[in-house]
C-alpha cells in the first residue's frame, strides 16, 4: 500500500520550487502525493516522476496574515485532510507550517515542517519578530518535527525556537544536475564579462547592500557589470533600488531582469564570472545551489543557508557583518586570480554533487517519511 503524504503550502518562489522537486523525484510507486495550496499562487500543475498530474486542492491560504482568510483556509484544509486521510502532513514555509501543525494535532496525524527560512527573520519590526517567534515556539510544543532545509536552519530550530534535537531532522534543498545549457530566449543587453545574482528587491535579499558594493567596485573597476535576475516578482523595494542605482550613477553597470525562464537563469549564471548574494537570511537558497551546480565561485553574506553552501576560502568567500569593503575586495580577488577562481569553481561542483544533487539525496527524504510514519 502506498504512503499518502499531503503537502501544505503557499506555492510561490523557492517554496514552490522545493515541493515540485520533491514531487518530481520521489518514488510514485511508494508514495501517493497530494498538494494543498493557495487559490492565487501557482497556475502550473504539479507532476510526479513519470510526468503524471498530482492531485491538488486550491484554498484560501495566502502569504499575508489575514484572520478571516486564514480561518477560512484552515477550515478548508482540515476538511480536505479529513477526507483524504493522509499518513503524513509535510507543511512548508511559515503559513503552511502553522496550519499543518494545528490540524495535525487535532487529527493526530504526524507533521513535518520545513520552514524555508523562519518568518520571524523576515521583519525589521522588533515587536513583530517577537510575536512571530512566540508563535513558532508555541507550536514547537505540539507533536511535530522540523525537517530543516539546511544545517543552519536546524540549529536555529533548536537554539532559538526551542525544538528538542531529536525532533529536528535535515533534508538539504537539492536540485537535479544542470546538464544542458539552452540558448537565451531573451535579448542579451549586457557585456560578455559580468557577475550575477538572483534576488528580488526585498528586505530578505538586501539588494541595497549589493548596490553599495557595486558602487565601490566601480571605483576600482569602471567596467564592472552586475546582472540581477528576478526583480519582477514580489519586489517591494524595487523603486528604492532603482533610485539608489541612479544616485550612484550605476545605470550602465547593472542590468535588472524580471523573472524569466529557469533555463535563461542557468544560461546567465553559467556565463558569468562569479555569483554573489547579499541576503539577510535564507533557508537554503536554490539560486546559490544552482551556482554550485554550474561550477561558480561565490561571494555571499554570512547567513543561514549561504554558509551551508559556501565554505570560506574553498569554493568562495563568506562576508561577515555586511562589510562592503571586504565584499568588494573578495570579488576583485576572484576576478583577478583565475587560478583561484578555477579551483573554487571545481570545489563548488564537488560540493553540489556530494550534498545537493537530488538524484542522490531523495532516498534520504523517502526514509525520513517512512520512519516518521512508523513512529506514529
Amino acid at each position: 500500500m502506498k504512503i499518502k503524504i499531503i503537502h501544505i503550502l503557499h506555492s510561490v518562489g523557492g517554496v514552490d520550487v522545493s515541493v515540485r522537486l520533491i514531487l518530481e523525484n520521489i518514488d510514485p510507486e511508494k508514495f501517493y502525493s497530494v498538494v494543498v495550496h493557495g487559490k492565487k499562487d501557482t497556475q502550473q500543475p504539479f507532476l510526479d516522476k513519470n510526468g503524471n498530474s498530482i492531485k491538488s486542492f486550491r484554498t484560501d491560504i495566502e502569504r499575508n496574515i489575514s484572520l478571516i482568510k486564514d480561518s477560512k483556509g484552515t477550515a478548508q484544509i482540515k476538511k480536505i485532510i479529513e477526507a483524504e486521510k493522509p499518513n503524513l502532513i509535510h507543511a512548508h514555509s511559515a503559513k503552511g507550517g502553522i496550519i499543518g501543525k494545528f490540524i495535525g494535532k487535532q487529527l493526530e496525524i504526524p507533521v513535518l515542517h520545513t520552514p524555508q527560512a523562519y518568518s520571524f527573520l523576515s521583519t525589521q519590526n522588533p515587536m513583530k519578530r517577537k510575536l512571530f517567534l512566540m508563535v513558532e515556539r508555541y507550536f514547537s510544543k505540539f507533536n511535530n518535527k522540523i525537517l530543516a532545509s539546511s544545517s543552519s536552519e536546524r540549529i536555529r530550530a533548536i537554539e532559538e525556537v526551542g525544538y528538542k534535537p531529536e525532533n529536528t531532522l535535515l533534508f538539504n534543498n537539492s536540485i537535479k544536475p544542470i546538464e544542458k545549457i539552452e540558448p537565451l530566449s531573451i535579448k542579451k543587453t549586457w557585456p560578455d564579462e559580468y557577475i550575477c545574482s538572483v534576488g528580488r528587491p526585498s528586505f530578505q535579499k538586501n539588494i541595497e547592500l549589493m548596490i553599495r558594493v557595486l558602487a565601490v567596485l566601480k571605483k576600482e573597476n569602471p567596467n564592472i557589470h552586475l546582472v540581477l535576475m528576478g526583480v519582477g516578482f514580489h519586489s517591494p523595494n524595487l523603486e528604492a533600488v532603482k533610485k539608489q542605482i541612479r544616485e550612484n550613477q550605476l545605470e550602465k553597470n547593472i542590468t535588472l531582469l524580471e523573472w524569466t525562464r529557469r533555463e535563461d537563469v542557468f544560461h546567465i549564471i553559467k556565463q558569468s564570472k562569479l555569483y554573489i548574494s547579499t541576503a539577510r537570511y535564507e533557508g537554503l537558497p536554490y539560486s546559490v545551489i544552482e551556482a554550485l551546480a554550474l561550477k561558480k565561485a561565490c561571494v555571499v553574506t554570512d547567513v543561514d543557508g549561504n554558509r551551508d553552501l559556501v565554505e570560506n576560502g574553498q569554493n568562495g568567500f563568506v562576508i561577515f557583518d555586511e562589510n562592503v569593503e571586504t565584499f568588494k575586495n573578495k570579488i576583485l580577488q576572484l576576478l583577478d586570480d583565475e587560478e583561484m577562481r578555477t579551483k573554487f569553481e571545481n570545489n563548488s561542483f564537488d560540493k553540489f554533487q556530494a550534498n545537493f544533487n537530488i538524484e542522490k539525496t531523495i532516498d534520504l527524504l523517502e526514509n525520513i517519511y517512512l520512519k516518521t510514519i512508523n513512529k506514529k
